[in-house]
């Protein structure tokens, strides 16, 4: 298992066990961890996203602390907060960070998931001279509308 996966799931594990919010040192992980800080920075950055339903908050100094929230939300509130994620414009990696998303929140099958990711993918864009993360982010609202009916 890489470090960043073993970071992920202490942090994810103390997330659950502290129903959802969770603070934390970063200084304290990385030991704990046997890392170095900015590897706790790395994957709280890369991992517990807005996009992915996470608040971050932040202090630095003696005293800092890092603050991870999962944010709870229902089905069409969790798919309308990922509809304005997705902007006027979307990187593949950042359509495939929302579907997975999405997927691990059980509200697309894994089925769905290939599907979505397969219609976002720089593979099946590839012809377009330009605009590609624009017709990305279309095709990504209109999959997510779909799934608010």
């Amino acid at each position: 298992m890489l470090m960043s996966d073993a970071i992920a799931e202490m942090i994810n594990n103390l997330l659950r066990e502290s129903n959802g919010s969770l603070e934390i040192k970063r200084n304290d992980l990385a030991e704990k961890m046997g890392c170095v800080p900015s590897q706790i920075n790395y994957v709280i950055t890369s991992r517990f996203t807005p996009e992915r339903g996470y608040i971050i908050e932040s202090r630095r100094g003696g005293g800092g602390y890092i603050r991870i929230i999962k944010k709870e939300m229902h089905k069409d509130e969790y798919l309308m907060h990922s509809f304005y994620a997705i902007g006027d414009a979307i990187d593949a990696a950042s359509a495939a960070a929302i579907i997975r998303n999405l997927a691990d929140n059980k509200l697309i099958t894994a089925r769905e998931q290939a599907i979505m990711l397969g219609a976002v993918s720089p593979k099946a864009l590839e012809k377009l001279a330009s605009g590609e993360n624009i017709v990305r982010a279309d095709i990504m609202r209109q999959q997510i509308l779909a799934l608010m009916k």
